[in-house]
């Protein structure tokens, strides 16, 4: 298949391209300069606020479309953006892959909420549930529309979990926000990958799938890992919420401190999806070098 991914120079995209490839598939990267990447690499370039740019890409010869770009936090851009890159898949039966996220959900509770579960989302995004929505109503039109939302990512030195050994290093010790209690959904980047690949390939129209392998993951011992990992002993501590906000936004902070378990079940049931990377606390006290 030939598979326009935008986001593909990024953390996840970065192993969503490496996946495509090594299953056989072709990529074709959207990006805003072609002079970020390898010469002879296929590229289509835009910008995901200029739609006309995201319609000249999706060309009759690209099989699906995988958005892993961060959302420009303008509702009307991001809803402009979908429906540029979805008008010329209609009717083709062409797939359409959507990345948003789990805390779209809000806060969980302790029974893992699954993909039919109603979503609550807090404010840094907030309107993403419409963006959702309106990526699965192209379905009716002809399109394979998949919407896919990840846990928190994990691996390769990157995502939260890096940024917690920063913090580490730091700070003196592995800080965390909220109660010892605090959990998180958490996948690592390359079993991700793995799962667009699948919902590329094999997910039905209208599918919303979590991308999600470890279903809670205490945060307090999440804390203590990147703290091994940053050179210390494995201690944690409760970061204030009022300071976290002033070090990282009151958004993120929120998010951070976000108490959820979410089950990754039904990609694992309908699409043969089967994490196996290393679980994300072995992970960092090996030193994160998954």
């Amino acid at each position: 298949m030939k598979v326009l991914v935008l986001g593909s120079t990024g953390y996840i995209g970065s192993a969503v391209v490496q996946r495509f490839a090594a299953h056989g598939h072709q990529v074709i990267r959207f990006v805003r300069e072609d002079g970020r990447l390898s010469a002879g690499e296929p590229t289509r370039v835009g910008d995901l606020a200029d739609p006309a740019s995201l319609r000249a890409a999706v060309t009759d010869d690209i099989d699906a479309v995988v958005n892993l770009t961060t959302p420009t936090g303008d509702e009307a851009v991001d809803a402009a953006a979908v429906d540029a890159l979805t008008e010329r898949l209609s009717g083709s039966g062409r797939a359409f892959v959507h990345t948003s996220g789990i805390w779209v959900l809000g806060a969980t509770g302790d029974v893992a909420l699954d993909e039919d579960a109603p979503t609550n989302a807090i404010a840094i995004v907030g309107y993403r549930p419409r963006i959702e929505q309106r990526v699965l109503a192209t379905s009716v039109e002809g399109v394979r529309a998949v919407v896919v939302r990840p846990g928190i990512v994990y691996g390769r030195g990157g995502g939260i979990p890096g940024l917690m050994v920063g913090w580490a290093r730091e700070h003196g010790t592995g800080r965390y926000i909220g109660s010892p209690a605090t959990r998180w959904p958490m996948v690592h980047v390359d079993d991700l990958a793995e799962l667009f690949v699948l919902a590329v390939t094999k997910a039905d129209a209208g599918s919303v799938l979590h991308g999600v392998a470890h279903e809670g993951v205490p945060v307090a011992a999440l804390a203590a890992a990147a703290d091994f990992a940053a050179g210390g002993t494995g201690r944690a501590e409760p970061w204030p919420p009022e300071q976290a906000a002033e070090a990282v936004g009151a958004p993120f902070a929120e998010a951070l401190g976000l108490n959820q378990v979410v089950s990754g079940q039904r990609a694992v049931v309908e699409l043969g999806w089967q994490p196996s990377r290393p679980y994300v606390l072995t992970e960092l006290a090996g030193g994160d070098r998954g």
